[in-house]
């Protein structure tokens, strides 16, 4: 079956095209028994607005735009994005708008892509994710007058308005932890250094050694898979100057690292103390259950499109600083065992 038309419904109404726009649109013209008897059969035959005719007319698109540039498998098994997408279709089905998600290669193509929703009337606005440091993105959307807010820290996100926590504050809570349960060789095995966000936790992980009396960290920068982060790992543990605990900038390397403690017989904690950045159900079903960063990620996915619905709307939007993520310790970190390796379960 086609789908129904202005003109089908303005048939079986008995009225002009005219009427049946004035009706439904709630523009005078029509006595409000027409608006009624016409708004009834729309209903009856499935009638729904056209967004690209309306669009091209003058009108919203009623669709945001987000593009993500990482590795496709990735996105399948990383529960952050799922997580702040969840957030972000809260907010966006209640108010009737669609999400356009497409992968993108660089930085470049999403500028691009931008330009093409924008330029081809398709989306009304648009998120910025994984911001970098002298990140191109926040002055091209600018220049193209697309409304836009930034998820990342204020110093990356331009003049646009940037949803964000402070992850030192998190790095360092984490680093007072196993500096006060003895341990003095850390590492970090991180996501690609150019990420604004991965360089603001060096930044902090140097300085909270530095403030903790420790030697300074030893940081891996990887892709976030957990094949990287296993590799990452895996010469971490093998290194002469084994370190006593590692801090995973997401959860799915973590998991990976204890694979790979358990293949070379380390045992978690006494021989290494494994902290996981932002919990996820993956963080819990293993054992130990590993020690996380934990926060409200579908929040930052609805004050992000919050935000983004009240700058298509004409109203000013500011900085918006979320809660800090927090640090929880579980079964994945202890005291480090003082005669070296274990090889206890």
């Amino acid at each position: 079956m086609k789908r129904p038309t202005m003109a089908d419904i303005a048939r079986r109404a008995g009225v002009s095209k005219v009427a049946v726009s004035y009706a439904l649109n709630d523009l005078p013209g029509v006595s409000e028994t027409t608006r009624a008897s016409i708004k009834d059969i729309a209903e009856e035959l499935g009638w729904r607005p056209n967004s690209a005719a309306r669009a091209l007319t003058g009108g919203r698109a009623q669709a945001v735009g987000l593009a993500v540039r990482r590795p496709a498998r990735t996105l399948g098994v990383e529960p952050f994005f799922m997580e702040f997408i969840s957030g972000v279709e809260s907010i966006l089905v209640a108010r009737s708008y669609a999400l356009m998600l497409q992968m993108v290669d660089s930085q470049e193509s999403e500028i691009e892509l931008c330009r093409r929703w924008w330029g081809e009337r398709r989306i009304d606005g648009v998120l910025l994710m994984d911001l970098q440091t002298d990140d191109p993105r926040p002055p091209a959307v600018e220049a193209l007058g697309l409304p836009a807010v930034a998820i990342g820290p204020p110093h990356a996100t331009g003049t646009l308005p940037a949803i964000w926590s402070d992850d030192g504050e998190s790095v360092h809570e984490i680093v007072r932890y196993l500096a006060a349960l003895g341990h003095r060789r850390i590492a970090r095995v991180a996501g690609p250094a150019g990420l604004a966000h991965t360089a603001v936790r060096d930044a902090a992980l140097s300085a909270a050694c530095q403030e903790a009396g420790i030697p300074e960290a030893t940081v891996i920068h990887t892709d976030y898979t957990g094949d990287e982060g296993a590799r990452a790992a895996r010469s971490l543990m093998i290194s002469p100057r084994r370190p006593t605990a590692i801090v995973f900038d997401n959860d799915i390397m973590a998991v990976a690292a204890l694979s790979v403690a358990q293949e070379l017989d380390l045992s978690v904690p006494a021989d290494l103390s494994i902290v996981a950045w932002d919990e996820s159900p993956l963080t819990q079903v293993v054992r130990p259950v590993l020690s996380v960063t934990t926060r409200d990620i579908p929040a930052y996915g609805a004050r992000a499109a919050s935000a983004l619905l009240s700058l298509i709307a004409g109203e000013p939007a500011e900085d918006i600083r979320m809660e800090c993520a927090g640090f929880v310790p579980r079964g994945s970190t202890g005291p480090p065992s003082p005669g070296g390796v274990s090889h206890s379960r």
